[in-house]
């Protein structure tokens, strides 16, 4: 669907996409089991909604469904009976039992990416786990499928760590990705299709220096269909008749993976469930930006914010498509060149604001920027949409309102949401260091480095573990959201390895 604000109203309206129609989605466990899915999840007959929705059925669904409407009222013994008789149900995710030895932190994240890779798979019939061709890097935990955004931070560490083959493999199940559904899935699972997340895929090509014209061309064409996709699906109209994008999703209902927690706060309200999957495809799930009181997940609003990182990363796409074109010598580098010049202007004039010298999201519904600064304010940094003299400023504020102790702060409230004050996440530290240094700002590039770096170090040396997320203001694990803290993990590894070969092996 597209937004539209309408000037004389100042108000937001949807509208079905002119340009791209939504493929067909894959059937989900939630639409496959019905009923029986309800209840399971309503009924927490797993603590983690996420074990039941990758549980493999025995059989064929429509069996399944029959014996279970045969069976009448359960309990909750005779419910867990029937699910455990019918389906394949994993266990707690694989992780490495923490040495008491402790190796070297780069020594050990290179013994764990064996641990976190996976063959190509064909899933069984009935999973909800999607075909990939090649190999493929997990974060680890109860992420037991390759996930978008995550896999660009992962590949900066494979790389560090000379696993190219690999970085290469990974992009080539993105491209087969978009080849089947026309964008890249949130994740791996059929539950995810619906949405994508923060568009990275361009940066993980340009990893890659080895591939010939032919996949080059191949992985163009894979681009141009994900900028259809964003375009097609996700635009909104500002004010002035420029269009930007923001994060949605193709359902509106409770998210398989997290069911339980989306009917309490929807409490059935369509919009607020396609807000909460549309904060899902943001990567930020959750967090005060998508909170219309700023504050409180019901309010959630997603789907009215344009924001400040996902321009900034399709204002990046669009003159990485415009230079592979030049390369291959294509028609469509100057259409990309004046999109990309055109979102530039539009973002330096909505996103950005001056009395606070930060980039932020747009509020449709109120005709304003949303107040508060996030670490999205280093995203225009990080791909080069910034003039020198702003970026400057998003500089100093940074280092005023998010620098913590022990590395960059998320948000600078504390909501009790994850991608809130106090935690602090590997992604956004590598882009803000890499937006930092882009526009000279060298010294705080590396104070928010080395602080993470240390970070990560002594979380590693007490409990032997590298984690999803971190408190970075009292140098612990993070907390919040909906599920415990994960370890593996792999955008940690990742980006911990990328700081690791920038600023030395051991944080000072």
């Amino acid at each position: 669907m597209a937004l539209t604000l309408l000037p004389s109203t100042a108000t937001a309206q949807t509208a079905p996409a002119p340009s791209v129609a939504a493929r067909a989605y894959p059937a989900s466990p939630a639409e496959l089991f019905g009923a029986l899915f309800d209840q399971v999840q309503r009924r927490r007959l797993f603590p983690d909604g996420k074990t039941f929705a990758d549980a493999t059925p025995r059989r064929a669904p429509a069996a399944i469904m029959a014996d279970y409407a045969r069976a009448g009222t359960l309990d909750d013994a005779g419910l867990r009976a029937f699910v455990l008789a019918n389906f394949d149900v994993p266990g707690p995710g694989r992780t490495a039992p923490p040495s008491a030895a402790r190796p070297p932190l780069a020594e050990h994240i290179r013994a764990l990416w064996p641990q976190l890779t996976r063959p190509p798979l064909t899933p069984p019939p009935g999973s909800s786990a999607l075909a990939l061709p090649r190999r493929y890097v997990v974060p680890g935990g109860r992420f037991r499928e390759m996930y978008y955004w995550d896999s660009y931070f992962t590949m900066l560490g494979l790389e560090a760590d000379g696993q190219h083959a690999l970085t290469r493999d990974m992009v080539e199940n993105f491209v087969s990705l978009i080849q089947r559904y026309g964008h890249v899935p949130n994740g791996t699972r059929t539950y995810y299709v619906s949405r994508s997340q923060p568009p990275f895929l361009y940066l993980m090509m340009d990893l890659v220096r080895d591939a010939d014209r032919a996949t080059q061309a191949r992985w163009l064409d894979a681009l141009l269909a994900e900028h259809r996709f964003w375009v097609g699906q996700r635009t909104a109209t500002m004010p002035d008749g420029a269009r930007l994008q923001h994060y949605g999703d193709g359902k509106s209902t409770p998210r398989d993976e997290s069911y339980r927690e989306d009917v309490a706060t929807g409490q059935g309200d369509a919009r607020v469930y396609q807000d909460l999957r549309a904060g899902a495809e943001s990567g930020w799930d959750y967090s005060s930006r998508w909170f219309a009181d700023g504050r409180t997940l019901a309010t959630i609003d997603t789907t009215t914010i344009v924001p400040a990182d996902l321009n900034s990363l399709l204002y990046g796409m669009e003159r990485a498509i415009a230079a592979r074109c030049r390369a291959l010598a294509r028609p469509c580098a100057a259409t990309f060149e004046r999109a990309a010049a055109t979102r530039r202007q539009a973002i330096e004039r909505w996103l950005w604001s001056e009395r606070d010298g930060r980039y932020g999201d747009y509020d449709l519904a109120a005709a304003r920027l949303r107040d508060g600064v996030t670490a999205a304010t280093a995203y225009p940094l990080f791909t080069g949409v910034a003039s020198r003299s702003r970026g400057a400023r998003v500089a100093a504020t940074i280092e005023r309102d998010l620098l913590a102790a022990n590395g960059l702060r998320t948000t600078a409230v504390a909501t009790g949401q994850q991608w809130d004050r106090p935690n602090g996440w590997a992604p956004l530290q590598w882009v803000t260091v890499e937006g930092l240094r882009r526009y000279r700002a060298e010294a705080l590039a590396r104070r928010i480095g080395t602080r993470f770096l240390a970070t990560v170090e002594r979380e590693y040396r007490a409990s032997g573990k590298l984690l999803e997320k971190y408190d970075v203001e009292e140098s612990r694990a993070g907390g919040g959201g909906e599920y415990p803290t994960q370890d593996g993990f792999g955008w940690t590894n990742g980006v911990t390895r990328a700081l690791q070969q920038r600023y030395g092996q051991r944080a000072r």
